[in-house]
């Protein structure tokens, strides 16, 4: 059992450092994407002299060679060439051991060239040699660059990508340009010639001694000021007045009326938009983003007559997301008679120790003449997970208020202690709660617990009313509405299938939404994700942008299409070999 346990931290303090290099990998490198273009991370097995001996992940190179002339000269080339999206890169080799006579380089080369010889001896290759100081571009022929080095030196390569420049360090201290209009795609390459020379390498797994993330400042400071400065024509006002109204096209695309009027006011911009639309659509939107989808499908439908009608797609996105949201027990259903009933399935807290999948509580709901029985069962399930009972009378719990996405429960006269999470239970065969949180959204969870009133909506700023219906009606047990509710969307899947043919986006997610019935704590499974509010904000842009554009406005603000263009540019940039493209960061520029 010991061995296990100590296996186990091993293991764990693996994934621990291998994290810490990826961190230290990317704060080097942050617009490097290793997927197209990966980093060299270790020397490669395949390009190199067979004199070259490599141990201890590849980054240890030693030299098991003759050594008797430059004929027995060998080099070995890093995985991969150095990406130009770096801007600025760098490498350092410890040498552990400098053998016979120290004949090492360490430098840059091209694809294929000959492994048979140091580096700056071939075509596309350059080297600084330890044995005598001397720099080496491409020819056999050196000139004089810096100190020699040998056992206990730390020799550090850079590569200025924007300049195309080499420069050298040696234990920390910069030595100055070695090389110029160096071609892209080269390789770090290290050489040794005779036996006994070990160097290790340092690709960026560890700290390096020189500060090399000093250089990368002020590069990136160059870059910032090479934009800012960038020459526009001279009528600035007519530059001003187009950023203005992109701004107050995304104040008025994601619904901030207020907001956009009085920006408008500042920079004495007319303002036309209808007001009255600007609130219904971010009243609609509030409640998408409060996970009240059954509440902003019926408002959508009511307030935008034909857009989900006409937009098949789009309503099944929304009711997948609604099937979502009745899982986490923060969906507020439209009942009959347009009365909201509230309900969530048998979860406590997700914080909570205790969590029942709706899956497993399926069982409680096996025949509708069953019903009532097993609500009672439930009911002293909750008892027995929360610990406390009370007896309930009066009017059941009701929504007053949403604020920001804020949803509230009222008990009105409830006799029932559920505030703070307490929840109580009612022994008259009349719905149960458990305190339920969620986020902001306070609800009242485990069974269905009555229906609710037409909404009221205000304004924009203010609160959204809900009212109780004096002549309520009961909605079905939630687990026995979430059952029927996904039957519905997957006889609406088949029937999308059959009109429009199969569709891998609306499989997907149907898959998605289904397959949170399957575990017993769905917010840690494999597919919990879909529970995380930020899930939301995909369906929120998606309603936005075929509300407004219904209206015949743009699906997306100006603004935003501007700075899409622009990363795509960087990256552009970056395909392109261009290193300053590794400094032209769309968020620092905005952030500065």
């Amino acid at each position: 059992m010991a061995a296990v346990s100590s296996g186990r931290g091993v293991m764990d303090l693996n994934i621990v450092l291998e994290n810490d290099v990826e961190d230290l990998f990317k704060k080097l490198y942050p617009a490097v994407n290793e997927e197209k273009t990966p980093l060299p991370r270790a020397w490669s097995p395949k390009e190199k002299y067979n004199y070259i001996g490599l141990s201890q992940n590849n980054l240890r190179v030693h030299y098991k060679g003759h050594g008797k002339t430059h004929r027995d000269a060998a080099s070995v080339q890093a995985t991969h060439p150095i990406p130009a999206s770096c801007g600025l890169y760098y490498f350092e080799v410890k040498i552990v051991s400098k053998g016979r006579d120290g004949y090492m380089g360490i430098g840059l080369s091209a694809h294929g060239v000959n492994m048979n010889r140091l580096p700056g001896w071939d075509k596309q290759s350059y080297g600084y040699h330890g044995d005598d100081g001397h720099s080496f571009c491409s020819s056999g022929t050196g000139q004089p660059y810096g100190p020699t080095f040998t056992t206990g030196d730390i020799i550090g390569c850079g590569v200025n990508l924007i300049d195309n420049t080499c420069f050298y360090t040696k234990n920390g201290h910069h030595l100055g340009t070695a090389f110029t209009d160096l071609p892209p795609n080269l390789y770090p390459t290290v050489g040794l010639q005779t036996p006994g020379e070990v160097v290790d390498a340092n690709f960026g797994q560890e700290p390096f001694v020189f500060d090399i993330e000093d250089m990368m400042r002020e590069l990136r400071s160059r870059t910032r000021l090479s934009i800012y400065d960038f020459p526009v024509p001279e009528s600035q006002g007519e530059w001003q007045a187009i950023l203005n109204k992109m701004v107050s096209t995304y104040l008025i695309h994601h619904g901030y009326s207020n907001t956009a009027e009085a920006f408008a006011s500042i920079t004495d911009q007319s303002f036309n938009e209808d007001i009255i639309s600007i609130k219904n659509r971010q009243r609609i939107l509030k409640l998408v983003l409060a996970g009240r989808m059954g509440e902003a499908i019926d408002k959508t439908i009511r307030v935008y007559p034909g857009l989900l009608e006409n937009n098949q797609n789009l309503l099944f996105m929304l009711k997948c997301r609604q099937f979502v949201e009745m899982v986490n027990g923060t969906d507020v259903e439209v009942c009959p008679r347009r009365n909201l009933g509230v309900y969530s399935p048998t979860y406590t807290s997700p914080s909570s120790p205790i969590q029942t999948s709706v899956i497993q509580s399926t069982k409680s709901f096996s025949s509708s003449n069953k019903t009532t029985s097993k609500v009672e069962e439930l009911n002293q399930n909750n008892v027995a997970m929360n610990g406390s009972s009370n007896n309930c009378a009066g009017d059941t719990p009701v929504i007053r208020s949403v604020e920001d996405g804020d949803v509230d429960m009222d008990l009105g006269d409830v006799g029932c202690d559920v505030q703070n999470g307490h929840g109580g239970s009612c022994t008259n065969g009349k719905a149960s709660s458990n305190g339920y949180q969620n986020g902001n959204s306070h609800l009242i969870s485990n069974t269905a617990i009555g229906c609710l009133g037409q909404e009221n909506f205000d304004n924009e700023d203010e609160e959204m009313d809900v009212d109780a219906s004096p002549n309520r009606k009961c909605c079905k047990p939630a687990v026995e509405r979430i059952l029927e509710f996904g039957k519905e969307l997957y006889s609406m899947s088949q029937r999308l299938s059959s009109e429009q043919g199969d569709s891998e986006t609306n499989q997907k997610m149907l898959e998605d939404a289904f397959s949170l019935l399957a575990y017993s704590n769905p917010w840690a499974s494999p597919v919990g994700w879909q529970l995380d509010p930020i899930q939301r904000e995909t369906v929120y842009a998606s309603l936005n942008s075929a509300i407004l554009e219904s209206s015949n406005k743009p699906r997306k603000p100006p603004l935003e299409v501007a700075m899409a263009h622009a990363q795509e540019l960087v990256c552009l940039m970056a395909s392109a070999g261009l290193g300053s493209s590794a400094f032209a960061s769309i968020t620092d520029l905005l952030e500065h």
